[in-house]
């Protein structure tokens, strides 16, 4: 037997051996995630439930929020250049809020991803920085859990307010009714105009939304 086959047939048998090792190995991680996969999309809904619930009371609708989409196609008027979604919440039946995903293109750090509550009496809910990179100790006070202030976070300032006209939307430095820390007004400008945008996206497209078939896709710039 010659030196060049039997290196031939051990080249062979190791490639047989690796490829046997990625098929099992490939099975088994398939299996695995077979099997936690309703458990992993089970954590993702209950902490897509706590930011519903952080933007909009729970006593403030019965339905199923989750289940309950709109989603969208591209709509820059929302910052969502990939497209989102809207969560409809009801009770009795009745509209009870928009809940809006929309982001911030202009923070300090770059963009900022936002869900906006707006309810039936267009007044916000509620507000919620769900994604930022904004300068730690400095500009990410918009996010309640690392705002210094525990007992009145700065993101609560939207709580209540009217979106009609949107006068209340802006920071008190452009004549607004949000207040903002010295030196991190970019920040709180990013999202207090964000906010305004969304409340007036959401009024003018209220009917279409609320019209819209569950699962529905609302397609192109709006």
């Amino acid at each position: 037997m010659s030196a060049e086959y039997t290196a031939t047939a051990t080249s062979l048998r190791s490639a047989g051996v690796m490829l046997t090792f990625a098929l099992v190995f490939t099975a088994i991680m398939a299996s695995t995630y077979q099997w936690t996969r309703p458990d992993i999309e089970a954590a993702r809904a209950a902490e897509k439930m706590k930011l519903v619930d952080a933007v909009l009371p729970p006593d403030r609708y019965d339905n199923q929020p989750l289940e309950d989409v709109v989603l969208l196609g591209p709509t820059p008027a929302l910052g969502l250049a990939e497209g989102g979604r809207i969560y409809r919440a009801t009770r009795g039946g009745a509209p009870a809020a928009l809940i809006v995903e929309t982001a911030a293109p202009d923070g300090y750090g770059g963009r900022i991803d936002l869900l906006v509550a707006i309810g039936a009496d267009d007044r916000i809910a509620g507000v919620r920085a769900v994604g930022h990179r904004e300068t730690p100790g400095l500009g990410d006070y918009i996010d309640p859990r690392k705002d210094r202030n525990k007992t009145a976070p700065w993101i609560r300032q939207f709580e209540g307010l009217a979106t009609e006209g949107g006068a209340g939307l802006k920071v008190k430095k452009d004549g607004g009714q949000i207040d903002y820390r010295v030196g991190a007004t970019i920040s709180a400008r990013a999202v207090t105009n964000a906010v305004a945008r969304a409340a007036a996206w959401a009024r003018t497209h209220r009917s279409a939304l609320m019209a819209a078939a569950p699962g529905a896709t609302l397609e192109g710039e709006r």
